[in-house]
């Protein structure tokens, strides 16, 4: 009833068509290329089994057919540009399905087959090796000969052809020993031209009319609907076409009785041979069963982690300790990666080794350390190495894992006894001799200062007489705790009995006195961790301790030497009571008393504005004072007349240069305002000299925006002094807090100039106003060659730079003459003035702008 129905809507749908085509005939343009008798031009018109049958639906549905003459390679193009409106002879795939218009009902079903000489010898597709065979360029034969040649590993040259013909031509010249057609063109070729078809036959396919254009759907559902009424009668067109061409091919051959006899045997002797094999394979079955039962007895009765992992790093295999490890089955743990059992650190470096195994082919032995998803952590020594099949590529790894978890507690533990204090779990005299001759060995090497620094806590064996040695041990623990807590990891902290701790702290410093600057200020802070209380169970305790220091220094090749001289220095300290530091050499300890007496006397001179700005001035070739450079000075009522060159270090290491150079700017900018009321001085700047320290604060820029904009100053009044050190550390950010500060009119002097590690790079690059020479090289300039050619030197470049230059500490006049002799034009030193309180000089210049040679 369903056919019934279907054949009625699709009359209707003919009628609608033809109805149109009363109006207007409609023309179809059918590709044809020869591939007979399916379909073929015959005197201009389509024909073949294709041809006749759309000719015949044609003519009942009024259509005009235009047959466009292509190659089957064409004809697919042609459709799918829309030169063409149909394409018949086209077999079903999946790609074509994706991209072209198919009816349901074939037309045509076909295999194709593989055609050649009676020499060619091919019975299997396997007999293909080394073959030449010819076929249809982009045909269906063409596609699934390329893959199925390409699984069985077969090397077969497929050669590309045009049309069927001339796939057979190429057999009949030698250029191929086959040629693959449909076999209903096959069959009658292969006969005209002698040749045979082989019994390799393949491909089965449904053949169909196809479109590329959606507008020609309709026209595929009407030949649909006679395909599938032709299909319902014998008589039908379908079925006399199908008889006509098929008639065309000749007289009936025998019925080839030999060879279906020869068939048989052929099919008795496989299956007689298939039961053998089959019986022999059984047999061997059970042998590799019995032999797989014994081999994973062996392996599970190891004690050994064995587990095989393929390329992906899944496991395919694993014994009975790693499944029981891993609390699994092997049926469980089989396909699963490291992942599914372990923690993301331990899975990255497994894996690591894995792919050196699977990528690089290499043998890997390596300590691992497994943390499971439920926090087990293991020790393993893993040896894996690669598996190879018969090609001799890598398929898999196999891995041998032994626990030595147990061997490496024991280890630690044994080196725990060997080495470190039971009670506090530092290190001991043995460990600390070994540290100790490597540390004194690294400083002779590197220059880097270290010291060995000695700790005694007061009055310990009152906390074990009274309250009882567990007590004791609870505040050595507590007092290791706070001495580690304040150790760098190259340094060691030791106990080596009672309450005597040593401590080896290495690479300080290359400058002996800040290196035992930072060590004093080191010791002072261990010493006010130590005295914080102490909570012993319910007693709450305080103490105080000693320290005795020794530098490396002191004795640079001898061991025994330091521990001595820390030894004499903790027994000076203690001599000295509880919260005492002692140096081992006197010098030493009398310049740390000396500094740390001047650093808290210049903490109050700050906090009282004790310092003095003293003013040099600075004069050009006619002794016209053109500038001048203000100096700090300081007399303390206790300590007397202290050198710059002394306090200036202290306040750099104590962080007090950054009060002090505030206070010196405001005076500086403070001067020059009043200045500008004073028409002999207003255009005379001031220079300042800037510490390293001071210009890298993080408010230095804001500060000097603020003075200069609170004293209203011309540009280029202020200048700053900077020196080559501030150069080394971000250059960058020099050059941008540089360039900040010269927007405000302040001018910037290159100090000491040849003493440090400046650059051509780096002068390129700054914003410099003046280069000055260091007195050094003045002092010396008339009986060192040398220090003449670098004075020389610096005021060529500063030329070239567009720079200007002054030379300082010039003390005599032959030191000026020569100097002016070599292009230098501005000059700074105690031939034009000493120092003095900018009163005095201001006095001075009020009288004269011109300076007397002293």
């Amino acid at each position: 009833m369903r056919n019934f129905w279907g054949f009625c809507l699709a009359i209707i749908a003919s009628l609608a068509v033809a109805q149109t085509a009363v109006a207007q005939p409609l023309t179809l343009r059918v590709g044809v290329y020869e591939n007979p008798p399916k379909l073929l031009l015959n005197n201009g018109q389509v024909s073949g089994i294709f041809g006749d049958l759309i000719l015949q639906i044609a003519s009942q549905e009024g259509w005009r057919i235009e047959a466009v003459p292509c190659t089957w390679n064409e004809c697919l193009q042609f459709l799918q540009r829309g030169d063409i409106d149909l394409m018949p002879d086209v077999a079903l795939n999946t790609e074509r399905d994706e991209t072209l218009l198919f009816h349901e009902t074939p037309f045509l079903h076909s295999w194709s087959q593989l055609y050649g000489k009676r020499t060619l010898k091919v019975t299997t597709l396997l007999d293909l090796d080394k073959v030449r065979i010819a076929v249809l360029e982009n045909s269906i034969q063409e596609s699934y000969l390329s893959d199925i040649t390409q699984n069985f590993g077969l090397d077969v040259t497929l050669i590309p052809v045009s049309s069927f013909d001339e796939g057979f031509q190429a057999v009949l010249t030698n250029r191929a020993e086959a040629v693959a057609a449909n076999h209903l063109y096959g069959d009658i070729k292969a006969r005209d031209l002698g040749l045979e078809p082989t019994p390799v036959m393949f491909q089965p396919a449904r053949l169909f009319v196809v479109a590329s254009q959606p507008e020609m759907q309709p026209i595929l559902n009407t030949i649909d609907v006679y395909l599938q009424t032709w299909q319902q009668d014998p008589q039908s067109p379908l079925y006399v076409t199908l008889k006509k061409w098929r008639a065309n091919i000749g007289d009936a051959e025998p019925f080839p009785w030999a060879l279906v006899i020869g068939l048989i045997s052929a099919l008795l002797l496989v299956v007689g041979v298939s039961l053998l094999l089959r019986k022999r394979i059984k047999q061997r079955t059970l042998e590799l069963v019995h032999s797989e039962l014994k081999l994973n007895t062996i392996l599970d009765s190891v004690e050994a982690y064995i587990f095989i992992k393929d390329r992906e790093l899944r496991y395919q295999y694993a014994n009975k300790k790693v499944c029981d490890y891993l609390g699994t089955t092997p049926k469980q743990i089989i396909g699963q990666t490291d992942a599914m059992f372990f923690d993301a650190e331990t899975c990255a470096h497994l894996r690591e080794n894995d792919l050196r195994v699977i990528e690089e082919g290499l043998r890997v032995s390596d300590e691992e350390d497994n943390v499971t998803k439920n926090g087990d952590i293991r020790h393993f020594l893993s040896v894996k190495i690669p598996l190879q099949d018969a090609q001799g590529k890598i398929y898999a790894l196999c891995g041998i894992s032994t626990d030595i978890t147990e061997h490496i507690h024991i280890k630690e533990s044994l080196n725990q006894l060997e080495y470190y204090d039971s009670t506090t779990g530092l290190a001991n005299r043995k460990l600390l001799l070994q540290n100790l001759e490597h540390a004194v060995t690294s400083a002779q090497r590197t220059g880097y200062e270290g010291a060995l620094v000695a700790i005694d806590l007061t009055h310990f064996t009152i906390i074990n007489e009274t309250f009882g040695h567990v007590a004791g041990d609870k505040l050595l623990q507590e007092v290791a705790q706070r001495i580690r807590a304040r150790i760098d990891e190259t340094d060691t902290a030791a106990r080596l009995g009672s309450d005597d701790f040593l401590v080896i702290l290495e690479d300080i410093s290359q400058d002996p006195d800040q290196a035992v600057m930072a060590v004093r200020n080191w010791a002072r802070e261990v010493l006010d961790s130590l005295a914080q209380p102490y909570e012993l169970g319910d007693i709450k305790h305080s103490t105080t301790a000693s320290i005795g220091i020794t530098m490396f220094s002191d004795n640079p090749d001898n061991v025994a030497g330091l521990l001595k001289s820390a030894d004499l220095a903790i027994s000076e300290a203690k001599a000295q009571g509880g919260g005492s530091i002692r140096f081992f050499n006197p010098t030493m300890q009398e310049t740390i008393s000396r500094r740390m007496l001047i650093e808290s006397a210049l903490r109050r001179a700050v906090q009282h504005q004790e310092l003095e700005v003293y003013l040099q001035p600075q004069v050009n070739e006619h002794g016209e004072v053109i500038a001048g450079e203000l100096l700090l000075r300081w007399t303390d009522p206790d300590l007397g007349a202290i050198c710059p060159a002394e306090f200036i270090p202290i306040a750099e290491a104590s962080g007090l240069i950054i009060p002090i150079g505030t206070w010196v700017i405001e005076q500086a900018c403070r001067t020059l305002r009043d200045w500008q009321q004073i028409d002999a001085l207003k255009h005379i700047p001031l220079a300042v000299n800037i510490s390293p320290h001071q210009f890298r604060h993080g408010g230095f820029v804001a500060q000097v925006e603020h003075c200069l904009r609170e004293a209203h100053l011309p540009e280029g009044l202020l200048e700053l002094e900077i020196t080559e050190g501030m150069l080394i550390d971000n250059i960058d950010a020099t050059v941008k807090r540089m360039c900040k500060l010269g927007d405000l009119g302040v001018r910037f002097s290159l100090d000491d100039f040849g003493t440090g590690y400046a650059s051509l790079a780096y002068l390129k690059k700054l914003p410099l106003y003046q280069l000055k020479i260091d007195q050094s090289f003045v002092r010396d300039m008339l009986s060192d060659a040398n220090d003449e050619v670098i004075t020389k030197t610096i005021i060529g470049l500063a030329e070239n730079l567009n720079f200007s230059v002054i030379a300082e500490g010039v003390e005599t006049v032959k030191q000026l003459e020569h100097l002016k002799v070599l292009g230098c034009k501005k000059f700074q030193g105690y031939l034009f003035g000493k120092p003095a309180p900018i009163i005095e000089w201001q006095q001075r210049l009020m009288a004269s702008s011109t300076v007397t040679i002293e």
